[in-house]
């Protein structure tokens, strides 16, 4: 656990009410303010998010002065990391798999609609892929539960805040897509929790997005 100077408690707490709060606002406000759903406004959104990302960044290093390994974040043994990330990826899938077969078998609609896919751009779902990978695990799992945790909460506690934050977060893919994301976000949770290996969670957070938004798609677009 990083060890949080008296002198950077206050940043510490501004980085945690970004990681919790930061995402959801963005989003939530585009929402609203954005009436017409394009790929311009997509990214405009992506890239204040990814601007977020770097700010919380900039408060670990040098407001924290605190390496970005203190939340996880480092390149020693990548390999390792790498095969983390593909074992993290098959869990995930197999828990998808089976948590939209039980859906399918209770007659609970899921990711259908107008808002089922990301963009009608592929290069602007690609961003948002990256996007959603690296930022929210560094949000909702290296920074938030870290720094929660060095400010006094409890293990479990500085875990279940962010994770429970996340799954709110994807309120507008219903009910079901709450319990899946809260599902999903429990066990990149309970890895982080595991290893403090944020580089597979990141890696395996994108894969899941990345096989059915891009690979997928652009295999039944082949001729």
């Amino acid at each position: 656990m990083p060890q949080i100077r008296s002198a950077s408690r206050t940043w510490s707490l501004v980085g945690i009410a970004i990681a919790i709060f930061g995402l959801p606002a963005i989003v939530g406000g585009h929402h609203y303010l954005v009436t017409e759903r394009t790929a311009s406004a997509t990214v405009v959104r992506e890239l204040l998010i990814i601007a977020l990302t770097v700010a919380l960044l900039w408060i670990v290093r040098t407001k924290e002065r605190l390496p970005l390994s203190s939340i996880g974040l480092s390149t020693e043994r990548l390999w390792r990391s790498l095969a983390w990330a593909i074992g993290l990826t098959l869990v995930i899938f197999a828990t998808v798999i089976a948590m939209l077969s039980l859906y399918g078998a209770l007659g609970i609609q899921y990711g259908e609609g107008p808002q089922s896919s990301i963009s009608p751009s592929m290069w602007v779902t690609l961003l948002t892929v990256i996007r959603a990978g690296v930022c929210e695990e560094i949000f909702y799992r290296g920074f938030a539960i870290e720094r929660l945790h060095a400010l006094g909460a409890s293990k479990w506690v500085a875990a279940l805040i962010p994770l429970l934050a996340f799954a709110g977060f994807h309120f507008r893919q219903g009910f079901p897509g709450i319990i899946l994301a809260l599902a999903l976000g429990a066990i990149l949770t309970g890895f982080y929790l595991w290893q403090r290996n944020l580089v597979a969670a990141i890696v395996a957070h994108f894969m899941v997005d990345f096989i059915p938004n891009i690979f997928l798609p652009m295999l039944g677009g082949s001729d």
